[in-house]
């Protein structure tokens, strides 16, 4: 009685290893995996980036709709280290008053990084548009250690409330929009080039009946 026991746990055994086995080499063979990137991009449709936020456009299109009232409340985030008012005194960062259309890091009485006083240039909207959104990446080294406004809309706000303290820039025009692709211009010549073959073969609502016979 013991040895057919004994048997017959050895096959359950042996089949439940077989089993196992097998389940890990179908696992292994048809493995699925995460496509990198997901999907393909589509002629003619506006990408998105990897969080789902649309593709960030001109900073002159965010300006069209800008808001000093809103860049005030955004500038709160700055005020523990600067101030925006005129005369008024540095703190950790430099005073603002004037500073947008003026030179990059040109302020008399303040120490600037080396990294930006080596970058050159003026505060236009381009500038302070991408020292905004990451003042490391536009200046490797920077002593300023804010992580930066992600949502344009933000930036075209505090540039734009900056700009009334001093500031003598003129907001941009919209962007123009991009061109139609090439392949929905042919498509389109196409289309008018039939619709005026068609026309040319049809007779002029207006002509005359043939002569009966």
């Amino acid at each position: 009685m013991d040895g057919r026991f004994n048997t017959i746990a050895g096959w359950v055994l042996g089949a439940g290893i077989v089993l196992l086995g097998a389940s890990l080499v179908t696992g292994e063979i048809y493995k699925a995996e995460r496509p990198d990137p997901m999907g393909y991009p589509i002629e003619g449709v506006q990408q998105e980036s990897p969080d789902g936020a649309a593709a960030e456009r001109p900073i002159a299109h965010y300006l069209q709709t800008a808001d000093a009232a809103r860049g005030e409340a955004v500038f709160r985030k700055c005020a523990t280290c600067h101030n925006a008012d005129n005369g008024g005194a540095g703190g950790l960062g430099p005073n603002l008053w004037g500073m947008m259309g003026g030179p990059i890091a040109q302020r008399a009485g303040f120490s600037y990084s080396d990294a930006l006083r080596a970058h050159g240039g003026n505060w236009g909207w381009e500038n302070m548009s991408a020292w905004l959104q990451s003042p490391r990446t536009f200046a490797n080294g920077t002593k300023m250690t804010f992580a930066g406004l992600s949502d344009p809309q933000d930036r075209a706000d505090i540039m734009l409330f900056l700009n009334q303290h001093g500031g003598n820039l003129t907001v941009p025009p919209p962007p123009a929009e991009a061109a139609p692709a090439a392949g929905n211009a042919a498509e389109g010549n196409e289309a008018g080039a039939n619709v005026a073959e068609a026309n040319s073969a049809a007779p002029p609502a207006n002509a005359a009946a043939p002569p009966a016979h």
